[in-house]
């Protein structure tokens, strides 16, 4: 087994510089970093502490890497944090271990630049498994972390190769609603409202809404605005299309998720823009704010909870059966139609959406119990 003195030897350095990289400590110079990394990599060096689980010493402790998400203004809320998201997700990994009677160890991780190797690795050295958000790291950092220890990521790309991944099927949900706004609103002019570029789950659902437009040569994409999934991101998107002449208004705008779409309401309810009649909006996670605003905000559920639910369990198999091969896992939406897309006031209907096919790399899960639903309304 390759040992922190067979990396100082190999990098030229002392065994506490190695130490100091492996614990992301201060008082090291970025090349002589570079050089330990590049070593540790070369070498498959593992951390005691990630030795010790490989060799079944475990500390019953999983890690959760959330991502750190500010505006460029650098403010700081619970939004721009992502606390909503993490806060659902938390909830279902601990609804997981504690049957197991195992505890769980949070940090976060700031979404700008390269993510922070050096403290990765020592979080490794410290859980038995690793569960990280939002596709934070990169593939090649996650082929690196997994050779170390378990990994899966929560809404990460259904394209991931390196680890498990286990995420909403955004691209159907988002894809359905599209559909209705089209086909049952008959809106024509489309503008969106985008999530940050990094967010594999706003790339799936920008995807979908590609792809529905190409089918629909009839409508077409009049603008959009990037946002980073926070009300104020939104509001700032509202006041840029309040900016257009009346005439050059779309009649929907699209946005990847409920907080930005909750933003652009607050734009148009302070200038006077009626929703849905002049304009509807539609978001997308159904956060129960959104169902409190006027009018209520039509948008995708995405099972939030069953995702940490989800992850934790491939995790836990993961770490008793190291052999597993990597697989995506999609958890089914639901559309959710309310009166912000043009249906009647008082709708409040769900409709499952139907999973997109991923046979070639991982089946279905088992569909979560249905909420109970109102009787369908009929769109006008």
């Amino acid at each position: 087994m390759v040992t922190l003195y067979d990396v100082a030897r190999v990098a030229g350095v002392s065994t506490a510089t190695v130490s100091r990289v492996v614990h992301g400590q201060d008082k090291v110079r970025d090349s002589t970093r570079a050089r330990v990394l590049e070593v540790i990599d070369e070498l498959g060096y593992v951390p005691d502490g990630a030795a010790q689980s490989l060799s079944r010493r475990q500390k019953n402790v999983i890690g959760l890497v959330c991502v750190e998400r500010q505006s460029p203004r650098k403010q700081y809320d619970i939004e721009s944090m992502s606390l909503l998201f993490y806060d659902e997700i938390l909830r279902g990994v601990e609804s997981r271990i504690r049957h197991h009677k195992w505890s769980l160890l949070i940090t976060y991780l700031e979404e700008a630049g390269d993510p922070d190797l050096p403290r990765l690795l020592s979080l490794s050295g410290q859980v038995d498994g690793l569960l990280i958000g939002e596709g934070i790291v990169p593939s090649e950092y996650l082929a690196r972390l997994s050779k170390r220890l378990p990994v899966v990521v929560i809404a990460g790309s259904p394209d991931e190769k390196a680890a498990d991944v286990v995420t909403a099927d955004n691209r159907a949900g988002s894809a359905a609603l599209v559909r209705h706004l089209i086909e049952d609103h008959g809106r024509r002019r489309l503008y969106h409202v985008d999530g940050p570029i990094t967010a594999p789950d706003a790339r799936e659902r920008r995807l979908a809404l590609t792809e529905l437009l190409a089918a629909n040569p009839q409508c077409q994409l009049v603008g959009s605005s990037q946002g980073f999934f926070s009300v104020a991101s939104g509001e700032e998107a509202g006041e840029k299309l309040l900016a257009l002449r009346r005439e050059a208004m779309p009649d929907a705008v699209i946005c990847a998720n409920d907080q930005m779409a909750i933003g652009v309401l607050q734009a148009f309810a302070k200038a006077g823009v009626r929703v849905p009649e002049q304009v509807a909006v539609v978001g997308f996670d159904d956060i129960f704010p959104g169902s409190l605003y006027d009018p209520p905000l039509t948008t995708v559920h995405q099972p939030m909870r069953l995702l940490g639910e989800r992850a934790c369990t491939r995790l836990l198999d993961r770490i008793s059966r190291r052999g597993l091969r990597p697989k995506v896992e999609l958890l089914p939406t639901e559309l959710v139609l309310r009166s912000s897309c043009g249906c009647p006031p008082g709708t409040v209907t769900r409709r499952p959406v139907e999973l997109t096919n991923v046979s070639h790399r991982a089946s279905a899960p088992a569909a979560s119990p249905r909420r109970r639903r109102t009787p369908p309304a009929s769109p006008s």
